[in-house]
């Protein structure tokens, strides 16, 4: 297991784990960004975005809070990796609509493809404890 995603010495909150200090950070500059959006978009496709991305850390918290179920870890986890599959669908259509720009699409892809690949280390992990 990467040291990395988890340290056992360190595992005492949502707090230790770097996939949960990006993926917070992801969805700070996601919001900043979003709130550029036409005012046609603030409760659409701005909201959406916001939503899914602040969902990352909002359920590795919530997981990892469940210390006693490693069942419910996972579980939670996996709901984190769909939202960040989900921001990638946002971000598209906000390129596509040409709210944001090439490189904007290509850093925020990159992060939530680099979160996705952290959760799945910490799912195989988690699910097979």
């Amino acid at each position: 297991m990467d040291q990395n995603l988890i340290n056992r010495k360190t595992e005492k909150s949502h707090k230790d784990l770097k996939v949960y200090k990006l993926s917070y950070d992801l969805g700070l500059q996601i919001h900043k960004m979003s709130v550029q959006f036409p005012e046609i978009e603030k409760f659409t496709l701005a909201q959406q975005l916001r939503t899914s991305a602040m969902s990352i850390p909002a359920n590795i918290a919530e997981g990892m809070t469940r210390q006693s179920s490693t069942i419910e870890i996972a579980r939670f986890l996996r709901i984190a990796l769909g939202s960040s599959s989900e921001v990638i669908v946002w971000l598209n259509y906000a390129y596509d609509l040409g709210y944001i720009d090439n490189n904007e699409f290509e850093n925020f892809t990159k992060k939530c493809n680099e979160i996705g690949k952290m959760l799945q280390g910490l799912i195989k992990y988690y699910s097979l404890k």
